[in-house]
């Protein structure tokens, strides 16, 4: 049963880290183990000289100082901005129906023309002024490489340092982490490993099809559609509107997934500093379904309603009868039997399963409407409060937010960050415009090929002299210009200095 938590609830220590390590394990695993393996190799290991000397320290490759003596990075050496700019590409690149979206040059032009590395900054600095504070120089980045290495605890003074770090070692994606209260390269360097911990990041939260996967029959397994992105879409609303309404947080980032799920990122400054404890309990103030009883119900919540769910099966009523009933049909044929395990009246029951059994292929809308026509012709033991109440529970079984809970609970965990290639989609993890998140198709998104290719089809207007950047050339303009917007809404909001000169001669 969720109940009422305030944020501001008594911290407790987070356990620090011991030692530094890099996990060069196959990263082609499931979500889940991601998840896992990413929040043991944050808490560290103890240290094991023979097995050290035995194995090979990808991170040694990478901890050579960078050129800048001012801020020295954990990039590579790499070449010059000058020599970067004569290696953009300035002819079309080859694509074809079996250009692979992680191929090297597609993912070397994706880094060097489209993402947007300048507004990520700024979103994690929450200033446009790499010299103000350490929240960016301090933030973990980890690489997924393109042997499937996993590359943790990088860090980066500048936007232009990571954009150099990511067209060098072309990943297929990175995650970011929590900002460090030191520079997470230099942990080897500390005396106590306990001075080695993480101080902020935002509360992120991850919404994930597969958790719906006993009560969507449209699609299976990484499959999705339009009718089971539904799930996600009334996930979306209910979480939003919880999070500002009854935690009175202002900024958050909704981001596709890049194929079956949506990511949200709570950027105020009250959220970020929050320790593990606040996270478990607003990560529990949100959940609701649990295992299941023996009857395999998986809501039972007091009366009278939380106002949170009361808000919520008002969202959520509508959804109901369109994307379940009539959408999903969870009910056909058989399935029925589960909707009257759900139900507490045994007189109900039998005359529900009578109906049914005379009627095999009634659509589960009219399955439910029989719900109550058969209450009201005298089949009810039980009072009608309780076949409400039954019927409410039946409603956020199917249509309330499953959400992957470790997710938000711990300040140590990484979250793929926004504008990063799918690998088996193609497409760009893009924000979600909560505004319009009913328009929000995810089968739409662009992908990187089709980014690519719209460049080099672009045709500019004469009337037009001022540089435009490559990004503005192709259908990933509009989720950028959103981007920006929030970050514009979020540094207002902290009080930081926005020249705008000074920000836009941050070219790359």
């Amino acid at each position: 049963m969720p109940h009422s938590i305030s944020p501001e609830s008594t911290p407790i220590d987070d356990p620090a880290p011991t030692t530094s390590q890099i996990d060069t394990a196959s990263h082609a695993r499931s979500h889940a183990d991601v998840h896992s393996q990413d929040q043991d190799v944050a808490m560290g290991e103890a240290d094991n000289a023979d097995a050290e000397q035995s194995k090979v320290k990808l991170e040694e490759l990478f901890d050579d100082e960078d050129s800048d003596e001012e801020f020295p990075s954990s990039a590579p050496q790499v070449k010059s901005e000058d020599e970067e700019e004569e290696e953009a590409p300035t002819t079309p690149i080859n694509i074809s129906s079996k250009t692979s979206f992680s191929d090297p040059e597609i993912m070397r032009a994706f880094y060097q023309r489209l993402f947007p590395f300048r507004y990520l900054f700024q979103w994690l600095n929450h200033s446009p002024n790499p010299s103000d504070g350490v929240d960016f120089k301090h933030r973990e980045f980890a690489f997924t490489l393109p042997n499937d290495a996993y590359l943790r605890y990088q860090s980066f003074p500048t936007a232009d340092l990571l954009r150099r770090q990511c067209i060098q070692l072309l990943p297929s994606r990175f995650e970011i982490g929590p900002v460090y209260s030191t520079n997470p390269r230099d942990r080897k360097t500390l005396r106590k490993a306990s001075a080695f911990r993480p101080v902020s990041k935002e509360l992120v939260f991850d919404i994930d099809m597969t958790d719906y996967d006993d009560i969507r029959t449209c699609c299976t397994g990484a499959n999705i559609c339009h009718k089971c992105w539904a799930f996600i879409t009334m996930a979306i609303k209910v979480v939003d509107v919880a999070l500002r309404d009854d935690f009175g947080f202002k900024h958050i980032l909704w981001v596709y997934s890049g194929r079956r799920g949506a990511h949200a990122w709570v950027c105020d400054k009250r959220a970020r500093e929050m320790d593990d404890a606040k996270r478990r309990a607003v990560a529990g103030y949100l959940e609701l379904l649990k295992g299941g009883d023996q009857s395999g119900k998986k809501v039972n919540v007091r009366r009278p309603l939380h106002p949170h769910l009361d808000r919520s099966l008002n969202i959520l009523k509508e959804h109901f009868q369109t994307s379940i009933l009539l959408d999903q049909d969870p009910w056909a044929g058989e399935k029925c039997a589960h909707l009257l395990q759900l139900l507490p009246d045994p007189s109900l029951k039998a005359a529900l399963q009578r109906k049914w059994d005379s009627a095999p292929s009634r659509p589960s809308a009219s399955k439910w409407a029989d719900i109550d026509a058969v209450a009201k012709s005298g089949a009810l033991s039980k009072t009608s409060k309780d076949l409400l109440e039954a019927k409410q529970d039946i409603v956020l079984e199917y249509t309330y937010p499953r959400l992957d809970a470790e997710v938000s609970k711990k300040l140590n965990h990484l979250l793929k960050s926004p504008f990063v290639v799918h690998p088996g989609t193609g497409r760009v993890c893009v924000p979600i415009d909560t505004r319009k998140v009913e328009e929000f198709d995810p089968l739409e998104v662009p992908t990187v090929t089709q980014l690519l290719s719209e460049i080099d089809e672009w045709e500019g207007g004469d009337e037009d002299d001022r540089k435009v950047a490559d990004w503005e050339k192709t259908s990933l303009k509009p989720y950028v210009d959103y981007f920006r917007g929030f970050v514009s809404g979020l540094l207002k909001e902290g009080g930081a200095k926005r020249n705008r000169d000074e920000v836009d001669s941050m070219e790359f």
